[in-house]
This record gives structure tokens, C-alpha cells and sequence, in this order.
């Protein structure tokens, strides 16, 4: 029997389209800054609806980098997608198509809600116009997995490829998913999440949420653990990782920026923000044991930042509950009050938050937030410079799902 160790899954490659920032460094800029650009919607058909802030991608030119033949089959989730997995691969050194390789390298990546732009231009075709003007690529434009299948059809590979389809916790998820199939031999995975839910269809369907702030002031509408709570903020965009063998990654000079060290998710049903302390907790708990690691060697903890008093309660208690005494000391943020929630996108645009606080030794702010009702040490009005080893990404879903993901800053040595 084989006693050699399963390889560690490294992060080589970062790219990200978001509200902040088209590009890594721009992101990191604003987000170390603790810059909000959280503003009044824009989009054609959402302005007169109850949900007036958000978080919008703009001066984002997707015929700029895709070509004609995808732009025309594919939604703006897709877009965003297929544009963060170039700039991931460019930034691993891995860009440029035709790997040598193709069956080792796979695609995974997370959709909460899918094409809803594309499918409501087709419905608007349909029932304004007749069938005959509905195109053929509704039947997959729309779909959770187009993302998935278009990165990998565009870039030539054929490795394990899926999707996840899940609420926000399925960021996390899919880099678990990543790193198991690195593990299992895989070369290299392109992962990670990106969203479009700013549509008018897909707006409307978001009202259900109870959760949904609906403050028409930028500055006040998503302020999480804080006594004026008063829900989150939705966002377009994400990022895509490229995940590697640590030691393959070496082998050919790549660097490694991160380890994904350890995941664990669990269920605790919808909107039961309670009962998500001990789901959340138990998440903790299974993502530290998978990484070897104890609690008090968390440096830092990215948040779920839920903005609905009760869900930051428990999430508070959650941290407390699973790092001990730690979690009231160690710094605790979140990022993405300065430019929305993601859906899918948000937990993994935190992830690159994390790397990139290891990577400069600054706890990046939670923007907008200047007091907190809850014993944590939040961060806010500025980064805090720290020695960051180790950070903690947590994620919960309004459908109920809780998900923990360790990461090691790239150089620290297995546990």
C-alpha cells in the first residue's frame, strides 16, 4: 500500500471582475483601502424597483475579451466567467490556450442564479415577437453549468469539469471540490464563481428575500453587525482561481500564493439564521481538523457578514463557539460592504481578499461599518498592518447551506 502524502492544492493564478476592480490589483487597492462603491442601481428596467443599491459592475466591455462566438451563446455570468479565467491563467503563466495536457486540467464553478439576462431577452423575443425569434442558445445561455462548459470549451480542456449549483456557501464548496480532485491527481483546476443577478427577472425574483436590504442610501444599506443592520446588499461579478499540486506548481517556477488547507460545510435549512451558530460552528470545526490546524492559529477571519441582526448574532457566536477565547481576539472582516454581496462570487472573492492580506500583511477594513454590537474584533475605517499566516473564509446561504475554508499563506509548511 501507497504511504505517500495526497499533494496540497495550491493557488497559482487570480482573477477577478468585480464591482471594485476588473483586475487583481485594482481589486486589492480598493479593498485594502477600505473603498465602497456601492451605489444607486443603473440597470435598464431595475431602477423602480424596491431594491435600489448594489453592488454593479461597470466599465466592463466583454466584447473587449471574448470572442464574437461565445459573447453570442452566453449570458453576462458567463462573461464575467470566462474574462476572471483568463486573467487567472495569465497570472499562473498558464494562459495562452492549447495546454499541453488537456485531460489534466478541469473546471469548476459555483451558480446561484444563473443567466438571467440572457433568458429574459429571449422570453421578451418570445412573447413579444414569436418563436420563430427565439435563438437556439437560450436552451443553454441561461443554464448553471454554461459557465463551466465555455471556459473549459474555450480554453481546450477536458479534465474533471462540474458545477455547482448552490447558494453563497457553494463558492467554498466548488475550491473543495478543486482541491479533492488536485488531490486525487488531477494537474491543474480553473475554479470559482461569478454572478449576474442585477436583471430585472432576476430582481424580481430576489424581492422574496427577507433578507434583501432595500435602504435607498449607498453608505447605509449594508452595515453588518452593527445596531442598524438592516440586510445585505446584492452584488454582480467573482473571481476564478487556478489551483495546482503544490509541488508540481513548483517543479515548473509557478508561485504559489496559497494552500487551500481545509473545508467543511454543513445544512441547517433556510433562513433559519439561529440555528445557523451550530452549523456555521460545526463548519469551523471540520475545516480546521482537515488542516491540521488549531484555533488559536487563525490570524484572521473573513466573514459571511449576513446584515440581518439575528444571522450576525449567530454568526458572532459561531466564531466564538468554534475558535474559543481566540475568536474574540483574532481580527475578524469583511470586505464586501464596500461593493456587495456576490451570491456564489462572494465567499470566493473573499478567499482572494485573504490571500492578498497574507500576501501584504493588512487586515483590509469592513467598509461603512464604524461600531459593532458584537464581541468581535472587527476591523474597520482602516486596514490593520499583521503577521498573517493562516486565514479562515466563512459563507452561509440564505437556502440554509454553512460552509469554512482554512487557507495558508503560499511558503508555510504542512502541518
Amino acid at each position: 500500500m501507497s504511504t505517500q502524502r495526497p499533494g496540497r492544492a495550491a493557488i497559482t493564478g487570480i482573477g477577478v471582475i468585480a464591482p471594485n476592480g476588473l483586475r487583481t490589483d485594482a481589486y486589492w487597492k480598493s479593498v485594502r483601502e477600505g473603498l465602497s462603491v456601492l451605489d444607486r442601481i443603473t440597470r435598464e428596467g431595475c431602477t423602480d424597483m424596491p431594491l435600489q443599491v448594489a453592488g454593479e459592475v461597470r466599465a466592463f466591455d466583454a466584447s473587449a475579451l471574448i470572442e464574437d462566438k461565445f459573447l453570442v451563446q452566453t449570458d453576462r455570468f458567463s462573461h464575467f466567467a470566462m474574462a476572471a479565467a483568463a486573467l487567472a491563467l495569465d497570472d499562473a503563466g498558464l494562459g495562452g490556450g492549447n495546454p499541453a495536457e488537456p485531460f489534466s486540467v478541469g473546471v469548476v464553478t459555483a451558480a446561484g442564479s444563473g443567466g438571467g439576462e440572457f433568458g429574459q431577452r429571449e422570453l421578451q423575443k418570445l412573447w413579444g415577437q414569436g418563436s420563430k425569434f427565439v435563438g437556439p442558445y437560450q436552451s443553454i445561455a441561461w443554464f448553471y453549468a454554461a459557465s463551466t462548459g465555455q471556459i473549459s470549451i474555450r480554453g481546450g480542456f477536458k479534465g474533471p469539469c462540474g458545477v455547482v449549483a448552490s447558494d453563497e456557501a457553494g463558492g467554498l464548496d466548488s475550491l473543495a471540490h478543486a482541491a479533492r480532485a488536485v488531490r486525487r491527481g488531477t494537474g491543474t483546476m480553473i475554479v470559482g464563481a461569478a454572478e449576474a443577478p442585477l436583471a430585472p427577472y432576476s430582481m424580481v425574483c430576489q424581492l422574496g428575500y427577507p433578507e434583501l436590504s432595500t435602504v435607498a442610501e449607498p453608505d447605509r444599506a449594508y452595515r453588518p453587525f452593527t445596531s442598524s443592520a438592516c440586510g445585505f446588499v446584492p452584488a454582480e461579478g467573482g473571481a476564478l482561481l487556478v489551483v495546482e499540486d503544490e509541488e508540481r506548481a513548483r517543479e515548473r517556477g509557478a508561485e504559489v500564493r496559497a494552500v487551500l488547507a481545509g473545508h467543511a460545510a454543513t445544512f441547517t435549512g433556510a433562513s433559519r439564521w439561529a440555528d445557523s451558530r451550530e452549523g456555521l460552528a460545526r463548519a469551523i470545526r471540520g475545516a480546521l481538523d482537515e488542516a491540521g490546524c488549531a484555533p488559536e492559529e487563525i490570524d484572521v477571519v473573513f466573514a459571511d457578514a449576513m446584515g440581518v441582526p439575528e444571522a450576525d448574532r449567530a454568526e458572532a457566536l459561531a466564531i466564538a463557539d468554534a475558535l474559543g477565547a481566540h475568536g474574540r481576539r483574532v481580527p475578524v472582516t469583511a470586505p464586501k460592504t464596500g461593493f456587495g454581496r456576490a451570491y456564489c462570487g462572494a465567499p470566493v472573492l473573499d478567499t482572494v481578499a485573504a490571500v492578498l492580506a497574507m500576501e501584504h500583511g493588512q487586515v483590509p477594513p469592513t467598509p461603512n461599518v464604524f461600531d459593532t454590537c458584537h464581541d468581535l474584533d472587527l476591523v474597520m475605517e482602516r486596514a490593520r498592518p499583521a503577521e498573517l499566516r493562516t486565514a479562515l473564509v466563512l459563507s452561509r446561504g440564505l437556502m440554509g447551506s454553512n460552509a469554512a475554508l482554512v487557507v495558508r499563506r503560499g511558503g508555510e509548511s504542512a502541518r
